[in-house]
This record gives structure tokens, sequence and C-alpha cells, in this order.
């Protein structure tokens, strides 16, 4: 079955990492801070985690508005939490294409255009991830000698933050000159078998057409804002979580936080980012801040089980009163790549020398 091997190798990845989290952990030590949880702090943080959904809902209306500028704010709602409920429940990180494809059940968009937006979206998130993280670098409350695993954290993240620069270059490229790469690749797919060709450009157009918000000065300054205002906002959930579980550290420390688990959810996993999660807050609390083992185990747990309920519970919601069911979410991955792969046929022959 397609996807399997992404499946285990997900769950495989989570298992190491829960295995090396709770490597020589004292557990009374985790079961006693879980105990003395300050549950009004941790309701509110959750609160404001979840709200951050109807944020990205509101955001998505700038980044869909080069497909359709008249999309309603319920069904983006319902979709990201569809979206999210599926990279909750499903293996193999569905929940983009299951995203993709429940906007387009329910708004005049395609599932391959919704797809492009959320490339775009991803990018915008990297982009406000690390300029938020670049302010957590230079507060005073971040350690001068910060290490993960012996290796300074500053030269790690030079790495991560180098990567971005190809990235935005590459980008950069794609947006001056986006006839010249599909012209390029119907070229060279003509030397590749008939499906894996019509796929390839599907994906080369899809992602293209994704870029149209940042081919708009407009869209892509207010994708931008509503992204650095989305991280913010998302950052305040990790700092009263902090506060619930007697981390005494600040705003920017939740910035910092936030941003390693960002970084650490993208490795593939397990559904629900099981084991990902809880290794990057490990690294964030405790290898550089310093916190306790058992109160940073106790933070991961409590605070990612919080955060997992509602989106779960409002995406299944969702995904009733759609009709769909999770067989139909699960093989949104096919439905999506399938409207690529016409797509792409359909450029190719266009492309065609008469």
């Amino acid at each position: 079955m397609r996807g399997d091997w992404k499946a285990v190798l997900g769950l495989v990845i989570s298992g190491l990492l829960i295995w090396w989290v709770l490597r020589d952990v004292d557990v009374g030590e985790v079961w006693l801070a879980l105990r003395g949880v300050r549950w009004e702090l941790l309701v509110a943080a959750v609160a404001v985690t979840t709200s951050g959904f109807l944020v990205r809902a509101l955001r998505w209306k700038v980044l869909l508005h080069p497909l359709h500028p008249g999309t309603r704010l319920r069904p983006r709602f319902a979709a990201v939490n569809i979206g999210f409920m599926a990279n909750n429940l499903l293996p193999a990180r569905v929940g983009e294409f299951a995203r993709a494809y429940a906007i387009s059940r329910m708004e005049p968009v395609s599932t391959s255009g919704a797809v492009g937006s959320l490339v775009v979206e991803r990018f915008l998130d990297a982009v406000a991830v690390f300029l938020l993280l670049l302010v957590a670098l230079a507060s005073p409350s971040f350690p001068d000698v910060a290490t993960v695993g012996g290796y300074p954290i500053g030269d790690l993240l030079t790495l991560v933050v180098g990567a971005l620069v190809v990235i935005l270059l590459g980008l950069l490229g794609l947006l001056m000159w986006p006839k010249a790469l599909v012209w390029a690749v119907v070229r060279v797919v003509r030397f590749f078998p008939e499906r894996t060709g019509r796929v390839l450009v599907g994906v080369v157009e899809r992602f293209l057409a994704g870029l149209g918000a940042l081919r708009s000065p407009r869209l892509l300054l207010l994708g931008f804002l509503w992204s650095v205002g989305f991280w913010a906002w998302n950052a305040v959930s990790f700092w009263l979580a902090f506060l619930a579980f007697d981390i005494e550290l600040g705003y920017a420390p939740a910035l910092f936080v936030q941003a390693i688990i960002a970084l650490g959810v993208a490795v593939p996993s397990a559904p629900g980012f099981f084991g990902t999660f809880h290794a990057a807050a490990v690294v964030g609390l405790h290898e550089v801040y310093g916190i306790g083992h058992g109160t940073t185990l106790a933070f991961a747990f409590g605070y990612h089980l919080g955060a997992f309920i509602p989106v779960t519970v409002i995406g299944l919601y969702y995904a009733w009163r759609l009709g769909l069911s999770m067989e139909e979410v699960r093989r949104s991955e096919e439905v999506v790549e399938k409207a690529v792969e016409e797509g792409g046929a359909s450029r190719a022959a266009r492309e065609e020398p008469v």
C-alpha cells in the first residue's frame, strides 16, 4: 500500500525518540510535576494554541486569493482542522492533502492549487519562525554557552539559517523565471516513463500555481504579517504552559522552544508528532535552558496532549459534517496526486511542439 513505508519509518523514529527522552528518567519526578500543574494556566495555553487554527484559516484567505478571492471563513476553518486532525490520527502526514481535498469540496478551488497555497504557507511559516528565533537568540535571557549534544547551538542554527537562505534564493529564481522552469521540466521528463513525467510536471505546475501569492507584493506582505502574528501569538501558549509547570522562563525562551519544536516535528514521525515533539522539547528546555528533565517531560507530555485533543475533536466534527469518512481522508493523498497528474498531462500537452 502506498505510504506504508512512510508510516513504518515514522513509527520507528517516534519509538526511538520516545526511548531517548525516557532513558534514565525518574518517573516519580515527572509524575510529581504533572500533579503540581496549574490547570487554569494549562487550559489557557491550550485555548491560545487552539485559537491559532482560526488565525491559520484567516491567513489562508490571502494565500488562496490568486485561485479564488472569495473563499469563506467557515470552510477554510473546517479544512484546517480536518487537516490537523488527519495528521494526529493517520500515518504518513496526509493532513496537507486532506486539507486541500476538504477545501476543494467546499469552495471553488482546485485540490492541486490548494496544495500549492500550502507550499507558500509552509515557506512563510519557516521565515516567521526563524525571524522570531533570532529575537530569542538576541535576548538577554538566552544562555551564553548553549550546546546540544556537545555542539554549540549557534553552529547548528547557522546551518539551518544557511539552508533557509538557499531556499529563499531558489524561490526568488522561480518567481523571476517560472516559464523557464516549466520549459526545462517538460523537456527533461520526455526521458522518463509517461506516468512519472506527468506527475513531475504536475508537481512543478502545482508549486508554481501556489507561488501566486508571492508574486503580488501586497499579498506577500499580508501573508508574511499574518505568519509573524500567528507564531508570535502561538508562542504565548508556550509561555503560559511554562508557567503552568512552574518553569520560570519568559516570552523569549518560549519563542526559542517553539522554533526548536517546529523544526523537530518536521521530522517523519508517528501520527500526532509523538516522539519528535517531546525530543525537541527536551533539547530546547533541558539541554539549552537547563530545566530539570522531569519537569521538561511533564511539560512536553502535558502540553502536547492538551493541544492534541481539541483540534482532533473539531476536525472529526467537521469531517462528519462534510460527510468525509476516515477512509476518504486517508485516501486524500491519492486524490490530490491524481489531480496533479492530470494537470501535468494537460501542461505537457500544451507544451508539445506542433
